[in-house]
């Protein structure tokens, strides 16, 4: 390793990442980026740094591409058709679900010119209506017409039991796979062809024998997590926060941005930065009252005869003391003559 490459010992890298990380986050405007191909805004910039290091549960605008085998990613219409096929369409969509109270009834009645814009046929309405309804009596109603006839269950009354079913007809799956929206065909910089899609469903999308599993992505870490362990979590996390910078044309040494990963990795799950994360785990009491909830901590700490025993920085700057960071942390001894 260069000489220039190596770090000193007892460095304060953590408080140098901070710095590298925090101070471009401020100067970052609240533009947004434009996705081809993708008709939304995703946020880039300062929203989506904050939603990356307080580990939300899912991006305020998700994503997935879906890179296919080289016998369709050579073709613009094969992948057309393979993103058409897997484009969520629910019932509502498709159809009105309207409630006879009177006949204890619901009928579903497709829109034609909707269902014919989405390419669904009645074939695939009718068996998301059976699936919905589950035991209950599905029958052909008049033209493009289903009705389902609703009888007491249990103790539950009638009238309340339809419209539970009513809003969950709505919500059915007709075609396509769940999560996943306004999907569309997408040519990267070697001709290759895939599918850039709103949302997310790694486990299904992979299912399709068209997707090559191993290049799937999604800027929702905590789905990648889920699916692929802390390993992909951390690399992803650190794909995206660079990217964020990047695109902001902030030039941040990848070192600080994995060392911000591994921290919060480090337990085999993603946390947050914050109080509910990093910030509120410190070993010391008064680390954690000096960065928010001051009187919370301290009260606890009291309670509970808790001790401090002065590791972090900010514990020995409260109390008056050398930080144990770099020259204050080497002890000198000597061996005085006799």
């Amino acid at each position: 390793m260069a000489k220039k490459e190596t770090i000193n010992p007892y460095s304060a890298v953590g408080i140098v990442a901070a710095q590298s990380l925090g101070e471009p986050g401020t100067q970052m405007t609240m533009r947004t980026f434009h996705y081809a191909g993708v008709a939304e805004h995703v946020p880039t910039g300062l929203p989506r740094l904050i939603e990356l290091v307080d580990a939300k549960k899912e991006p305020k605008k998700p994503l997935i591409n879906i890179y296919l085998k080289s016998a369709h990613s050579r073709s613009e219409a094969k992948a057309a058709e393979f993103a058409d096929k897997i484009e969520s369409v629910h019932l509502s969509e498709v159809a009105d679900v309207r409630e006879e109270m009177w006949k204890k009834n619901i009928v579903v009645r497709i829109r034609p010119e909707d269902a014919k814009a989405l390419r669904v046929t009645s074939a695939m309405v009718e068996k998301a209506v059976k699936k919905a309804a589950g035991a209950l009596e599905v029958e052909k109603g008049e033209e493009r017409a289903f009705v389902v006839k609703v009888r007491k269950e249990g103790d539950e009354p009638v009238l309340k039991s339809l419209r539970k079913l009513t809003g969950k007809l709505g919500k059915t799956l007709v075609k396509g796979i769940a999560g996943i929206k306004k999907a569309v065909v997408v040519r990267d910089a070697e001709g290759e062809y895939f599918v850039r899609a709103s949302g997310f469903n790694i486990k299904e999308v992979s299912a399709h024998e068209e997707v090559d599993a191993s290049r799937i992505y999604t800027n929702n870490v905590m789905e990648i997590l889920k699916v692929f362990g802390i390993e992909a979590a951390r690399k992803s996390l650190e794909m995206e926060v660079k990217q964020v910078m990047d695109l902001q044309n902030l030039a941040v040494d990848p070192r600080h941005i994995m060392l911000l990963t591994d921290a919060m990795c480090a337990d085999g799950k993603v946390k947050s930065i914050g109080r509910h994360g990093l910030s509120g785990e410190k070993a010391g009491v008064l680390g954690r009252a000096a960065f928010e909830e001051t009187i919370k901590h301290l009260v606890n700490a009291a309670v509970t005869a808790e001790e401090d025993n002065l590791v972090g920085v900010t514990e020995n700057i409260i109390v008056g003391q050398t930080i144990p960071i770099g020259t204050g942390k080497i002890r000198l001894r000597m061996k005085a003559k006799k």
